[in-house]
């Protein structure tokens, strides 16, 4: 039986067991949208923005597992994923973006609405391919959802000129592919493991670095029990946070820049460092030439490319996080590492990240959240607001934190936890987001709004960019150039002191939320957290904005200066080194 290749592709959605379509219209998509109209078993959404149609995929891939999928038109639709393919190859989210192109004889000829988009997406995923024959599509569109899903996720683009949409050709859809030379998961090398076993065994202060890889591969059980088997001390990259219940014994906090004093000073110390499903980018590493300079590191990831890139390792093990994970597990015994761990666990207590009892502030906020939602999905934007999420929240098995952790895409957090909400409808969703990165894609406040989804969208305004602000106020002398949120035309040309005579903010964030029909409250005091929370949480049908404000100069720490050595933290307002 002949088909269009419009409808062939519906198929193929059902074949992959898509049950969620991101996706905006336009002229050269118009044949894949008809070919959809009425196809109750797939949920099509209409997000106000490209941009924040792929976040939210990407926010649904994370917190589902499955593959988020996204359809748009040619030109500018396509183009307008292009931060949202980069944040979620960068992090290993398994998307498939189909994009609408002219007909096969119009391109390269600057057609209305014609890009390159293979050419311009090929650096920044994982596969790109534009469908040239009709025949060929059944098995292009195979191809795209397994490369996305198998070894290390990541995102496909699939380029469907509009005359391949058109025409007519076979219904057959294949049920599995084979791709010559395409290895998914290489098995793990059994003599790499028993090096790292014998390393580990001869080990006195070994430390397992975690990274987002062991989330992505769900083997949080497995790294839990290796941690409780042997008595090894955890640190996570922000990626990794929650691969280990927080609350563990064990787990010592985040490691880098903002890491905690105990995991900074574990890692420098350590003659053992086990990491699993880690890059080392800069961002933990501090000063390469003195980042665990004695120690013996061993390097798990299912991706090759990834190991001794940033780090030079001693032994590395390319496979699954979680397949290797339960090898060591077999075979991985007690150790006698007891005062190591005891000693890991004093830093810990003695230099938490902030004092218990500090006065209204993110960390109140974030302990609010703790309270309240014992069982959500957190999406954090970008920027200091994602810093103390990854600071103050307590995460385990029920509470998970999405985030943009390569890229670090301010926009990110709104429609993240739009499409967690939709992947996980029985959940609680929450966005910690900036005031800054909450107006990049504010208008996704209308998706959630129509499609009645209760999201709670908590804004820390600071009235500033806060994260680069701090920089400017610890290392540029404050000079708070390009900052300012508050800042208008009339205001002097230069400001390092933002006081009472400020303009008022703009815009007004309750109204805001309110005339696009959610819920909105502000707040301001300590006492005020709980109730707006709570709340917050009893709305079943509209989302709900809390605007906390809190000090325009409030600073994440700890926090390592550029150059330094992780155990260089600024621990202090005051700037006092530890």
């Amino acid at each position: 039986m002949e088909i269009t290749g419009a409808a062939l592709f519906v198929k193929a959605l059902r074949a992959e067991g898509v049950e969620t379509l991101f996706a905006y219209p336009g002229g050269q998509a118009i044949d894949l949208f008809d070919a959809l109209y009425g196809a109750r078993d797939i949920n099509l959404i209409l997000p106000r923005h490209e941009q924040g149609l792929i976040h939210a995929a990407d926010g649904y891939a994370r917190a589902t597992g499955r593959a988020g999928v996204c359809l748009v038109t040619s030109g500018p639709g396509a183009t307008n994923l292009v931060t949202g393919i980069a944040t979620a190859n960068y992090d290993s989210v398994p998307l498939v973006c189909f994009t609408g192109q002219v007909p096969t004889g119009l391109i390269g000829n600057d057609a209305f609405q014609e890009v390159d988009m293979v050419g311009i997406a090929r650096s920044i995923c994982k596969y790109a391919v534009t469908v040239r024959r009709r025949e060929d599509l059944g098995a292009i569109i195979k191809k795209a959802f397994y490369i996305a899903r198998t070894g290390k996720p990541g995102v496909v683009v699939v380029d469907l000129p509009k005359d391949i949409q058109q025409a007519m050709g076979d219904d057959e859809y294949p049920a599995r592919i084979a791709l010559r030379g395409y290895r998914a998961e290489p098995p793990v090398h059994m003599g790499q493991v028993k090096k790292a076993l014998s390393s580990l065994a001869q080990a006195k202060r070994p430390v397992f670095l975690i990274g987002g890889g062991v989330r992505i591969a769900r083997a949080e059980g497995e790294l839990t029990a290796l941690a409780e088997k042997t008595g090894v001390p955890v640190v996570t990259t922000i990626m990794g946070r929650g691969a280990i219940p927080t609350g563990h014994p064990l787990y010592a906090g985040n490691l880098g820049i903002h890491g905690s004093h105990a995991a900074n000073r574990a890692v420098t110390g350590c003659d053992l460092l086990f990491s699993i499903g880690v890059r080392f980018n800069d961002r933990i590493t501090g000063k390469i030439g003195s980042f665990a300079k004695d120690a013996v590191i061993v390097h798990v990831d299912i991706d090759p490319a990834s190991i001794s890139r940033n780090v030079a390792v001693d032994i590395p093990i390319v496979g699954d996080a979680k397949k290797t994970l339960c090898l060591l597990l077999e075979k991985a015994g007690p150790l006698p590492v007891g005062d190591w761990a005891a000693q890991v666990a004093e830093w810990k207590a003695q230099r938490p990240i902030a004092p218990a009892n500090s006065a209204f502030g993110p960390q109140r906020i974030m302990e609010g959240i703790n309270e309240v939602f014992p069982d959500a999905v957190i999406a954090a934007d970008v920027g200091q607001n994602q810093l103390w999420a990854t600071q103050y929240l307590e995460l385990n098995e029920n509470r998970r934190l999405l985030l943009s952790g390569g890229l670090g895409t301010m926009g990110y957090g709104l429609p993240a936890a739009i499409g967690a909400k939709l992947g996980e409808p029985g959940r609680e969703s929450v966005a910690i987001v900036g005031d800054g990165g909450f107006q990049m894609n504010m208008q996704e406040l209308v998706t959630a709004v129509v499609y009645e989804l209760p999201v709670v969208i908590c804004i820390l305004n600071n009235g500033f960019l806060g994260n680069v602000r701090q920089w400017q106020q610890m290392f540029y002398g404050r000079r708070y150039s390009g900052t300012c949120m508050r800042r208008r035309k009339s205001c002097p040309p230069e400001c390092d002191a933002p006081g009472l005579n400020c303009p008022p903010y703009v815009p007004d964030f309750v109204r805001l939320a309110e005339s696009c029909g959610a819920k909105a409250c502000r707040v301001a005091r300590a006492e005020e957290v709980l109730p707006a929370l709570r709340a917050a949480k009893e709305e079943r049908r509209v989302p709900t904005v809390i605007e906390f404000l809190i000090g325009p100069e409030e600073n994440v720490l700890p926090i390592v200066p550029p150059g330094l050595p992780l155990d260089q933290m600024i621990d202090g307002e005051e700037g006092e080194n530890v």
